[in-house]
Formats: structure tokens, sequence, C-alpha cells
């Protein structure tokens, strides 16, 4: 069974370049039948007016979740985000990661009742996304520039850009790894635990968390990192300043057996 429609869920905070980009590659998809939720943080009127302008040049349902800069708070404008979907399947996407036109469709074909699908990133380097921030380069189209720009140190690998669709699916009960930043999820599934643990405040853990209490819940995890890439842009790091909290909080939830939290989607 595969989802009859697909909500992107992606997380930004005053970052329109990067934004507008994600949008863009949004746009070129292979498949229709999905929407796009834009879960900001806080942002400024620049973003609210990138969105704006966005919803009449691309061709998919485009919306925006937003709440008041307070802070670093993903786990709960995500949340706000999913409250204002209407798929039956989540791809949990950040801001500042870019798309293959078969992305959608490559997730659909990946999910599966009772499984989380977790996709791969590709790192592009500081200097070259730069670059391409600046319409000083593009993106390669071809198996020859992909190496070239691995071999001058532009971006981390290569092997998952090439969808290699024979390559076996992996599935598995553990939680290490999983990230929000490319991450297809059952509705329902995320429903059942009610979804992000909003108590995560400031950089780390929230996606771990959420992950550890769906595999308790019964979700088993498949690795779709040979067909569903994303290509990461290159950023300073968020402020971490409240990451030993969130430490503390992940550790109580691994020795707990709970998989419902009550600050969560539905309160």
């Amino acid at each position: 069974m595969h989802p009859n429609k697909i909500s992107v869920i992606v997380t930004t905070y005053n970052s329109t370049e990067y934004l507008s980009r994600v949008l863009a590659s949004l746009s070129v998809q292979d498949s229709n039948d999905f929407e796009v939720i834009v879960a900001d943080d806080g942002s400024a009127q620049e973003t609210i007016d990138l969105i704006e302008k966005a919803a009449t040049e691309h061709g998919y349902p485009l919306l925006h979740a937003w709440h008041e800069d307070n802070g670093f708070r993903a786990a709960t404008i995500r949340n706000l985000a999913v409250s204002k979907s209407s798929g039956d399947y989540l791809i949990f996407l950040d801001g500042d990661c870019l798309v293959f036109d078969n992305f959608i469709t490559n997730h659909r074909l990946c999910a599966e009742p009772d499984f989380l699908v977790r996709g791969s990133r590709i790192k592009l380097k500081e200097a070259f996304t730069k670059r391409l921030i600046a319409n000083q380069a593009i993106l390669p189209d071809s198996f020859l520039s992909w190496m070239q720009l691995r071999l001058t140190g532009n971006v981390q690998r290569i092997f998952p850009i090439f969808g290699l669709s024979f390559f076996p699916y992996v599935k598995t009960k553990k939680w290490l790894g999983v990230k929000t930043c490319n991450l297809g999820v059952w509705r329902r599934d995320f429903e059942a635990i009610n979804g992000f643990d909003e108590r995560y405040i400031g950089w780390g853990h929230e996606d771990a968390d959420l992950a550890i209490r769906l595999l308790r819940y019964g979700v088993k995890r498949k690795e779709g990192r040979a067909l569903v890439p994303v290509i990461h842009l290159w950023h300073q790091e968020n402020d971490r300043s409240h990451l030993s909290d969130n430490v503390v909080r992940l550790s109580n939830v691994i020795s707990s057996d709970s998989t419902w939290v009550d600050e969560g989607l539905v309160q």
C-alpha cells in the first residue's frame, strides 16, 4: 500500500536564500499528489513574503505554519505544520536540503505500512554552497560532474545520488541515525505517539526521541538511503546551548517504556 497524498514538512528560520531553492527543487517533481507546509520557527516578514510569492509560482499547494520567535522550537513548529497538513504520509525535510526530481516518487515507493523511511543526505562543503547560493555554480547533472565535485572536496560523498533502485532495503529496529532532515512517516503512526515532544527546546535530539517512540510503538525502520537522498547545503552550526538538557531528556526516554507524550501534537 502506497500513500494517497504526501505532506512535505519543511522547517525554516530566517533563511530565505536556502528556502527559496528548496521550494524550487520541490516544484520540478516527476509526480504530484503532494503538498508542502513550511514549518516556520518564527521568521521575519521576508520569509512570509517569499512563501506567498512561491505559492503563486509553484504547482503544488503551499501552506505556511508560523509561531512567534521564542528560541529554537523545531518540535513545536513541526507539530503545528502537521496539524495544518492533509496527507496520509509525512515527509520531514529541512529547509537547507535540496531534493532531486524523483524525491516524492521514490519516497512513495519506499513507503510501507508499519515502517518509517530514513533517507540520506549529501553534504556540500562551505565554498561550493556559497557559490551555489550566489548563482556562481550549478549542481552537476552527470556522473562525471559529480565525480569531479567529489574529487575536488566540494561534496562529502556521491554514492546515494544515483538512485540505485536495485540496492536492497535494510530493515532494522535501531533508532540511531534517524534524522528529520529526510524522514518519511505514516501520519497514523505519528499521531499514535502524539508527534514530537515539544519540551525539547534548542538544537538536538527531538528527532531521536521521535524515532525511539515510533519503534517502541511497533513501527520498524527502512533504509532508503540509495533511493531518497537530499543535498544538504552547508551552514554554520545552530546554537547548542540547550544540548545538555536535551541529552538528559533523551536519556530518560531511552530508559522508559513510553510512546505517548503529553506535550505533543495534541494537548
